[in-house]
């Protein structure tokens, strides 16, 4: 099995933002993630064990190459919405691990003894960093991975396996750096230096559990979002004429706006029922109605 029989795979799927990455030991990583630890710019949802975060080994003994995917989910919708666009479809981790599956179960049919695991955002090795080792994109001044196709409108998952598949090279590009993300970011998270403080990030903030700040109170009014925040994309020239996402489950049935009765009424349970197929149920229904009263009193 070869680099280029696979990816002709993923394009039989409809996925053409593909690259492969090695399982070495990243001690460049490690650096970055020591000093955003020291400086506290981290929001406590990370993998705890570092080593986890900068050795594959770590996570699968035997493995040889990490296969990366980008999953496009970006449509022309200018609707109003209180909710960020990764999640007003179905959600991405069911989505990008059915898709991944179907790779594994190609590539376990071709590849004697194969061997793998799946992550789709729930994994201990950063996501970003395999993207862009991987050379699927490259890192935005907002630490998001920009990818030529698609924008950074993206999620990211990958495929930790035991097949020794030659690798890609990072891509030779680098972002605008036009300084409109770090402008418009209405946390002021981003540090204009590729680092950012994720605990003031808007996304990060409609997701706390613990109690908000008045200035965290402040950044949900004015931002209209009770879920995630699209901000620092939605002014990003690297995301002009950009091609949407062809993924189905994220172009139907989706939802714009939560409304404030309905979430009210319901009880968790029902919510989950609803709602347990979309990305931004995963906090429950406390925090999406505590947000949705934040934007709703009067000034």
């Amino acid at each position: 099995m070869n680099k280029e029989k696979l990816k002709e795979y993923f394009k039989s799927l409809g996925l053409d933002t593909v690259g492969i990455t090695g399982v070495n030991v990243n001690y460049e990583l490690e650096k970055k993630l020591k000093e955003r630890i020291e400086k506290e710019h981290i929001t406590g949802m990370e993998e705890p064990i570092l080593e986890n975060r900068i050795n594959p080994k770590n996570i699968m003994k035997d493995a040889k190459s990490i296969i990366v995917c980008a999953f496009p989910y970006h449509i022309d919708n200018e609707k109003e919405s209180n909710l960020s666009r990764y999640c007003r479809g179905l959600d991405y981790h069911i989505v990008a691990k059915e898709l991944l599956q179907k790779v594994c179960d190609y590539l376990d049919e071709n590849i004697e003894g194969f061997e793998y695991k799946i992550f789709v955002d729930n994994g201990p090795l950063v996501d970003r960093e395999l993207a862009y080792l991987s050379g699927i994109g490259y890192f935005g001044i907002n630490n998001n991975i920009i990818t030529d196709k698609y924008g950074s409108y993206v999620f990211i998952g990958y495929i930790i396996n035991n097949y020794e598949f030659s690798l890609d090279k990072p891509l030779d590009k680098e972002c605008m750096k036009c300084g409109k993300c770090v402008k418009y970011c209405p946390g002021n998270a981003l540090l204009g230096n590729y680092d950012m403080n994720p605990r003031k990030c808007l996304s990060y903030i409609t997701q706390k559990k613990e109690e908000l700040s008045l200035e965290e109170v402040k950044a949900i009014k004015n931002s209209g979002k009770i879920f995630g925040c699209d901000i620092c994309q939605e002014v990003c020239p690297h995301n002009k004429n950009i091609k949407e996402t062809h993924i189905e489950e994220f172009m139907k049935d989706l939802i714009l706006n939560l409304d404030f009765e309905e979430i009210d009424e319901i009880s968790n349970k029902e919510f989950k029922r609803r709602y347990g197929n979309r990305a931004f149920s995963w906090r429950g229904k406390k925090i999406i109605k505590r947000n949705i009263e934040i934007i709703l009193e009067k000034s």
